[in-house]
Formats: structure tokens, C-alpha cells, sequence
């Protein structure tokens, strides 16, 4: 195969990767929202639980991409945390339309996303 052939496979597989990282993310979202509407749950519960999905959703996409790359296995999770960081902030400006309700928690998201995208990718 050639560099043009493999760049092409990279890019299918992280583009899959998170698309499937993101209705993980939604069918998890929406088992919250069930939740929230059966047991009441408080606001805190409800932003600690997103905070939680957030990185079991990266952690999975770090194993996965780990799992079939097989070197730098880090750098492979690493990417699929800052990409779905990435993807999550230009969502998030776009729903928000500013970057004032979404300012304080971003950099803490940021870490956590990258970092536990990472550990998946170790672990794999």
C-alpha cells in the first residue's frame, strides 16, 4: 500500500472512531436524561455524571484506537481525546453561541479527556 492508501485508512478509522464515540456519548447522554426524569436527580449528580461519560466515552475510544494500532498506543488514545475534545468545544460554542457558559470548565474537560483517551490507549 501507499502513503496516499494508508493516510486515507488513518483518517476513515479516526473519523469512525468518532462517530462512534459520539453516539456512545449521545445513547449514554440520553440514559442520564432518563434519570434525571425518573429519579430527580440535582444538578451537581447530573454534572458529575457528564464529567463521567465524557471519560469513559475517551477511554473507550483510546482503547479502540490502541487496540488496532498497536504502536505508540499512548499517542493513538491521546489523539482520540484531544479530537473529541475538539469536537465537543466547536459543539458546544455552536449550541452556546459564546464561550461564556463553557469557559471555566474547559480546560479541566480538556485534561480529562486527553488523559483518560491516553490511558485507554496505554491499557490496550
Amino acid at each position: 500500500m501507499g502513503k496516499k492508501e494508508i493516510y486515507t485508512e488513518k483518517v476513515v478509522f479516526v473519523t469512525k472512531c468518532m462517530l462512534a464515540a459520539y453516539i456512545l456519548t449521545a445513547g449514554l447522554l440520553l440514559l442520564l436524561a432518563f434519570m434525571l426524569y425518573r429519579f430527580g436527580l440535582s444538578e451537581k449528580v447530573v454534572s458529575i455524571c457528564i464529567i463521567g461519560i465524557y471519560i469513559v466515552v475517551t477511554f473507550a475510544v483510546g482503547l479502540i484506537a490502541g487496540k488496532r494500532e498497536g504502536k505508540k498506543k499512548y499517542l493513538w488514545g491521546l489523539a482520540m481525546g484531544c479530537a473529541y475534545y475538539v469536537i465537543l468545544v466547536i459543539v458546544s460554542l455552536i449550541v452556546n453561541r459564546g464561550l461564556q457558559d463553557i469557559a471555566g470548565n474547559m480546560v479541566t474537560v480538556f485534561f480529562l479527556c486527553a488523559g483518560s483517551g491516553m490511558l485507554g490507549g496505554m491499557i490496550s
